[in-house]
């Protein structure tokens, strides 16, 4: 098995990071690729930034089904062109948003989301009711990192926790949710500290995805993620344009 792991952004030692957290929780005989686009955003923390990393993400789709991928992971919190890439994917595409919050319903009644920079905060709640599961979210907190200083800053981590335990009292909720891939390896030390589930979405989304392709199962295209129609894409879209 295939599983290509997809980082948005084009930090390459942040997709190195999320290569190892994926690869920790695959089994024998499955693969993880991690790749970054060869175009797009450093990192990812407005809607701008979201919207022009969607083509770098489709084309690292793409030509994952020429490489036979056998599903993929988008890991950036936003899970950006997630639905596009279900329509050009034969395998399951999972976002790591929508992975992190589904799991956490598994294991409690509700979850905090702790994410990087407060105007992320109304998308995430977005999500959470696209997802379904709004009303298990009790609460999204902002630490007010960027994105590319999880890296670099060495108080990321202490106040990364500080806003986890802010978060549990605040909410009393039962697990928290870390709200970007560059949080993935503080996931186990946190969870140590805090006595209390807390959820990576890369390595959520990378076993999904390994359960739903061990099960047999692709995407639908029956309807809403057919595969787009024919048509004409023009200018620097030319090589994304759907075969006639």
């Amino acid at each position: 098995m295939l599983i290509k792991v997809i980082n948005p952004n084009t930090t390459l030692s942040m997709t190195k990071m999320i290569g190892e957290s994926a690869r920790a929780v695959v089994g024998p005989g499955v693969t993880v690729e991690a790749v970054s686009p060869s175009m797009g955003p450093a990192s990812i923390e407005s809607h701008y930034d979201d919207a022009l990393s969607v083509p770098g993400v489709l084309q690292e789709v793409l030509l994952g089904e020429e490489g036979g991928a056998d599903g993929y992971v988008i890991a950036c919190f936003g899970d950006p062109g997630l639905l596009a890439a279900r329509e050009v994917a034969a395998g399951p595409v999972v976002g790591i948003a929508e992975a992190g919050m589904k799991s956490a319903t598994y294991l409690g009644r509700t979850f905090s989301v702790v994410t990087t920079l407060g105007r992320t905060v109304g998308h995430t709640w977005e999500l959470a009711h696209r997802y379904g599961v709004g009303a298990a979210c009790a609460g999204v907190y902002a630490c007010e990192i960027p994105v590319l200083d999880l890296e670099t800053d060495p108080a990321a981590r202490s106040r990364i926790l500080a806003a986890c335990r802010d978060a549990l009292v605040r909410d009393g909720s039962d697990v928290v949710v870390l709200g970007c891939a560059g949080m993935a390896d503080f996931c186990v030390d946190l969870s140590a500290s805090l006595g209390v589930p807390v959820i990576d979405g890369v390595a959520a989304a990378t076993a999904t995805v390994q359960a739903l392709v061990t099960l047999g199962l692709r995407t639908s295209k029956r309807l809403e993620f057919a595969s787009p129609a024919a048509k004409t894409y023009d200018g620097m879209l030319q090589g994304f344009a759907p075969p006639r």
